[in-house]
């Protein structure tokens, strides 16, 4: 019988050999959750044998792992902000990235926003955060695919959200009523570049949703829809937030200047330009 120790070691071995990012953490991860024990309790049972039944379940996950498929998607779930939602294939994986939009909305927004809308909303990450930070704000979250709007409800649902959030399926602005007006309009939209794409990790390229990240050959086509809806929905002292792509700065506020927007970009904490944020 082999011991956790021994599964560990061959597991980070194999995922080196597969090229697997973060070799060791995956392995504990997947060693953590095919046993139902947190990802500490490895390390104070390294000599525990394992049996042939949870061996034959981890050697799935490690399988699935090797193939370059998401972990969050093998293991189902992931954290963002401080809400544990649900990931599969219907929907991108939310980022740490998209958590600092969140934050930087929260500092610039001088009172709590009385309606919110969320477009793209995915598996509901931005919708869903944004409820749970604001109690008394009316939430929308719009989606073109009715596989994730389902995912999302199934997150609100698990969240005892449904109440809080409204999802909606359909295109950006277009299934919302012509006078429909938001303190606050937040998107993460698909922005990558069809070369950006080419070029990802497999991980993005074989099993994210395509257009949840890419958008034309300059990744602004869906920016530029978005930006021509903008001005009819944002109420008067409303915010714009949204997550943009490498090198979008310029472009972003040509289209927001067009509109009669007055914005900036800002940068993450890596430094580079991500947010764009007008009102």
């Amino acid at each position: 019988m082999l011991t956790i120790r021994e599964i560990k070691e061959r597991t980070e071995a194999f995922f080196k050999k597969k090229s697997v990012p973060n070799a060791k953490l995956d392995t504990d991860i997947l060693i953590a959750h095919s046993l139902g024990i947190k990802r500490l309790d490895i390390y104070l049972d390294l000599d525990r044998p394992l049996t042939e039944a949870q061996l034959t379940d981890l050697r799935s996950l490690v399988k699935r792992r090797a193939s370059r498929e998401p972990l969050q998607y093998i293991i189902g779930n992931t954290e963002f902000y401080g809400l544990t939602l649900k990931v599969d294939p219907r929907a991108l994986i939310p980022r740490h990235e998209t958590e600092e939009l969140i934050e930087l909305i929260v500092e610039r927004l001088k009172a709590p926003p009385k309606r919110v809308l969320d477009l793209g909303t995915g598996s509901g990450a931005i919708a869903l955060a944004l409820a749970s930070r604001y109690s008394d704000a009316e939430v929308t979250a719009t989606d073109q695919s009715e596989e994730a709007i389902t995912l999302a409800k199934e997150n609100a649902l698990a969240l005892n959200l449904s109440s809080r959030v409204t999802f909606i399926k359909g295109n950006w602005f277009e299934p919302l009523d012509e006078g429909a007006r938001f303190d606050l309009i937040v998107s993460n939209p698909p922005y990558l570049t069809e070369a950006e794409m080419q070029t990802a990790e497999p991980e993005v390229i074989d099993h994210e949703p395509h257009n949840a990240l890419a958008s034309g050959q300059e990744g602004l086509d869906d920016l530029g829809l978005l930006f021509k809806s903008v001005p009819k929905h944002l109420a008067e002292g409303g915010l714009l937030a949204l997550e943009t792509g490498i090198g979008q700065a310029d472009a972003i506020k040509a289209m927001a200047s067009k509109v009669s927007l007055h914005g900036q970009s800002v940068e993450d904490l890596s430094g580079r330009l991500r947010f764009f944020f007008a009102s």
